[in-house]
């Protein structure tokens, strides 16, 4: 390893071992390098540097404490929560459920601010003008591609159809919404007023199965299908193999930090789930036997 990525890996350790809060339950923003994990009706923060089990959980939330802000219908939408991204400066979790839901979850209070019906959702994201796009997977009412207004619950704004959507990236550079489906990778812009999207162009992906998608810098994004991971270059429009988990199955969420070679990530060991966290550089499994774990997301 190069001596800048020895320093820049030590640094990291040195913040994540620096306490946030006394008690974290209290936390009111994530700490850069800590890592969202979500399965069941539930959502963790963890602080890698303090465990490697659940004594590394600073922050939970499960959806029964914030339940009585929304229609109690929802109870039942929330019971395999699928993505839990940070967002707005690491200030809240925008939430999906495959059981049906799409929240926005404040840290601080546990307050719901935004919440919609979305069926067999598996991915969503943050948009301009406070918008939030979401992907549907395989359900009678699904596979699409949704957006919301943030301030409107539960009405769709635009629709397009999605076959086992599972992925949803803004690139803010661009201005351009990068969506994963089963075979396919779609690139779409908001149109003028905000209010819609238009498709710019679809390409396939080197495999079937796409499962997840996320963000390595402003001209790169990973794509994870059934069996295996690629590195997708936006500018040049062509997929490479990301020799880490280029042959890997079922990789369920993927986070790569290319600056200092970080990669964190979660695999379907017990059918869709798992008790574990991979992390690379340095080695680490983070094991959670309470939670039927699916992804994770790290703050960046």
């Amino acid at each position: 390893m190069k001596p800048s990525r020895i320093i820049d890996t030590l640094v990291l350790w040195i913040i994540l071992a620096i306490p946030f809060l006394g008690n974290g339950q209290q936390l009111t923003q994530i700490p850069k390098g800590y890592w969202v994990a979500c399965g069941d009706d539930k959502v963790l923060i963890i602080n890698p540097a303090i465990g490697s089990d659940s004594s590394a959980i600073v922050w939970k939330w499960q959806f029964g404490e914030s339940a009585n802000q929304i229609p109690k219908e929802y109870s039942n939408y929330f019971k395999s929560i699928d993505e839990c991204k940070p967002v707005f400066s690491n200030k809240k979790i925008l939430i999906t459920s495959s059981t049906g839901a799409t929240c926005l979850l404040n840290i601080a209070d546990k307050k719901i601010e935004f919440y919609a019906k979305t069926p067999m959702a598996h991915s969503a994201d943050i948009l301009p003008g406070k918008l939030v796009a979401v992907a549907n997977s395989t359900h009678p009412k699904g596979n699409s591609l949704e957006l919301y207004q943030l301030d409107q619950p539960e009405k769709p704004i635009y629709k397009d159809t999605l076959y086992s959507g599972h992925g949803v990236i803004w690139n803010n550079r661009l201005q351009q919404l990068f969506v994963l489906g089963y075979d396919d990778l779609r690139t779409y812009k908001l149109t003028d007023a905000k209010k819609s999207l238009t498709l710019v162009n679809t390409i396939k992906i080197p495999g079937q199965g796409g499962h997840d998608l996320s963000r390595i810098d402003d001209n790169r994004l990973l794509v994870s299908f059934t069996d295996g991971v690629v590195i997708f270059s936006i500018k040049e429009r062509k997929f490479d193999p990301f020799s880490p988990l280029a042959d890997a199955h079922h990789i369920k969420s993927i986070n790569w930090n290319a600056k200092i070679n970080r990669l964190i990530y979660t695999k379907a060991e017990e059918s869709w789930w798992t008790n574990n966290i991979y992390a690379t550089n340095p080695n680490q499994k983070v094991y959670i036997p309470t939670l039927k774990l699916y992804k994770v997301r790290v703050c960046d």
